[in-house]
């Protein structure tokens, strides 16, 4: 199914197609952030992993919020690109030995599905405001602005806390 469907025929339809993206997108976060914690060696990685993963917790409950509001049920659909960014962070965990390397590969994963969702919640902002639901714009601007907060944590574990820097010293 696409972003654009003929179900989609108003700006609400709109709204609504978006929170069930990211819905799904929370759902698949939930099930790979384990895995990536179980992957990473490095202290603060992995402490970073296990705090967003109590966050997107209560992303979901946060969105389950705004489904209500709407009148709705909490329900995804498929989003092919959350998918797609978890496959290759699968994939290229899967390639890499050296577990220096690995931590700066999964901080680097981990960034594309902040920016993915940091991307989503932006238009949804957006798409709340212009429809007048400020009580959802007040759940999707806390759950952007953790995302925000998660990837400059995993920016200061690979600049400051040293996992590029080790990664890059790996033979």
């Amino acid at each position: 199914m696409g972003l654009f469907t003929k179900d989609i025929k108003s700006m609400d339809d709109l709204l609504i197609h978006g929170l069930q993206d990211i819905y799904y997108a929370e759902q698949q976060i939930l099930k790979a952030l384990p895995k990536m914690i179980d992957k990473a060696t490095n202290r603060d990685l992995v402490t970073g992993l296990k705090n967003h993963l109590e966050e997107t917790n209560k992303q979901v409950e946060r969105l389950q919020k705004a489904f209500a509001k709407l009148g709705k049920e909490p329900s995804g659909t498929q989003c092919p690109a959350i998918d797609g960014i978890i496959k290759e962070a699968d994939e290229t965990a899967g390639e890499i030995e050296h577990k220096a390397v690995l931590d700066a590969a999964i901080v680097a994963n981990a960034q594309a599905v902040e920016h993915y969702e940091m991307c989503r919640y932006g238009t949804l902002i957006a798409w709340a405001e212009e429809l007048g639901h400020d009580e959802i714009v007040r759940f999707l601007t806390t759950n952007l602005n953790e995302e925000k907060a998660a990837n400059t944590k995993l920016n200061t574990v690979a600049l400051r806390k040293g996992v590029n820097a080790k990664a890059s010293n790996a033979a």
